[in-house]
Parts: C-alpha cells; sequence; structure tokens
C-alpha cells in the first residue's frame, strides 16, 4: 500500500534556529515516519519557495536574535497573501521564540524598533529589560496537557482579550513574566517561547499537529505505529522524554 505524503515546510532556517529549534523538525519528522507517512521537509527562505509554502501540511518556525528578524522582515510581508489564510483554513503550525512575535501584531525591540508582524495571533511583544531564562512548564489543558522546554527570552507579549494563550504557567517565566499565561493558540496554531526543542520534552505536542495535519489532508487523525519496531522506538522516545520531563521539574529555576 502506497504510504500517506506529508509536506512539512520549515521557516527561515537559516536565519531563526536558535537553542536548538530545528530539532522540532527533525522529531516531526521522525514521528511521522514512525506512524507509517512519508515526509517531505524543506525549507522556506525567501519568496521563490511560496510554491513549497502553500502546498504544506504542517509548518515550523524557531527563534531568532533581533538581527535575524530584522533579516527576514522584508519577506516576511510577502506572506501575509498566503499564510494568514493557511492558518485559517486549518494548517497546523508551531513556531518559537522570534517566529512567535512576528506573528503577532508587531515586536517593538530594545532600540525602539517597531517590526510589524502577520497578525495571525493577536498578540503584541515590546522587548523588556530582563531577559526571562530557565525551565519552563506549561500546563496546556486537556487536550495538549502539560508541555515542557526552556526559555531564553527579552520580550514581554501581551494577548489580546479574545487570544487563547498556549496554557497557564506551572514553572517559569511565560509571555511576560507576570500573568502565568504563556504561548498562543489559534485554530492548529501555536506560538510559545519554549525552545529545548520544546517537542523533545513535549513528543504528544507533536502527534497534536501531526493528527491535524493528517486530518486536514486525509481525514483520518488516529496515528498508530508502523509496525512491531516503530512500536518500540516511540516507547523508548516517550521513556526519554518523560525523564526529561521530571528533570524540568525538579531543576531550580
Amino acid at each position: 500500500m502506497k504510504r500517506r505524503q506529508l509536506n512539512i515546510v520549515q521557516l527561515y532556517p537559516e536565519q531563526m534556529n536558535l537553542y536548538g529549534d530545528y530539532g522540532n523538525a527533525q522529531i516531526i519528522c521522525r514521528r511521522a515516519e514512525l506512524y507509517g507517512y512519508r515526509v517531505r521537509l524543506v525549507s522556506y527562505n525567501s519568496a521563490p519557495d511560496m510554491a513549497n509554502l502553500v502546498k504544506a501540511d504542517l509548518i515550523l518556525g524557531g527563534g531568532g536574535q533581533d538581527s535575524g528578524q530584522r533579516a527576514i522582515l522584508s519577506d516576511l510581508v510577502k506572506l501575509k497573501s498566503e499564510l494568514p489564510g493557511m492558518i485559517e483554513a486549518g494548517v497546523p503550525m508551531l513556531v518559537i521564540c522570534g517566529l512567535y512575535q512576528l506573528m503577532g501584531h508587531y515586536f517593538q525591540t530594545g532600540d525602539g524598533d517597531r517590526l510589524t508582524g502577520l497578525g495571525i495571533f493577536d498578540v503584541v511583544t515590546v522587548a523588556g529589560r530582563k531577559r526571562l531564562i530557565g525551565n519552563a512548564v506549561v500546563d496546556a489543558g486537556d487536550e495538549l496537557g502539560v508541555v515542557v522546554g526552556y526559555e531564553n527570552h527579552n520580550g514581554r507579549t501581551d494577548l489580546g482579550k479574545e487570544q487563547a494563550p498556549l496554557g497557564q504557567v506551572i514553572k517559569g517565566w511565560g509571555n511576560d513574566g507576570a500573568s502565568r499565561l504563556e504561548g498562543a493558540i489559534k485554530q492548529s496554531a501555536v506560538g510559545t517561547y519554549l525552545h529545548g526543542p520544546v517537542l523533545a520534552k513535549s513528543p504528544h505536542l507533536a502527534d497534536w499537529l501531526l493528527a491535524r495535519a493528517s486530518y486536514r489532508r486525509y481525514g483520518e487523525a488516529k496515528l498508530e505505529p508502523a509496525d512491531g519496531h516503530a512500536e518500540k522506538e516511540l516507547a523508548h522516545l516517550e521513556r526519554l522524554s518523560e525523564r526529561a520531563r521530571q528533570i524540568a521539574l525538579t531543576r531550580p529555576q
């Protein structure tokens, strides 16, 4: 039987790939393979890659310094014609830190420059003086459970009145260090400050994204190991993830 294919797009991997965020793509791809999918992973770096983007079943993006955000800004505006509509149509997306900020309305840097985002999430971000650093644990509700990663950011992100957070901070700083809210979620799109890569310690989030990608393309959301070897590897990965989650919970902030 021909294997189903999922097209996965990584946004700006050269400029936006701090603290192991590209590992999220590796994790997503491997888990998809273990569930029996054939994976096509491609990069979006600039407008000539738009043909790949519009075929995406799942979109990923990482964090970057202010310089990286500035470097992609002139191209990012070109995504406004496609990406917001794709998210409204249910394409799953996971964006971390710098790209999370730019998927909001704007990010105001420490120098006072305002970098205009795509407005997919109803959030605004302003740079603070103190960096918010450390292990982070988030209660993302019944569907997504506990999400674990590592944060290192100086952005202070405020959510609009109707914007849902990814979850409540159990440990760490979250969006702004004060509200106890972390990240944002809209449709099947997730923005978060959690690096790590976050999917290494939160494989259930990876599976949530994959299930939504599969359902949107094939009408089937249930993920099953491809065979006995895949089942064993998934169980092994879960044990490693659980150990990492426990370490994150017990380490001092």
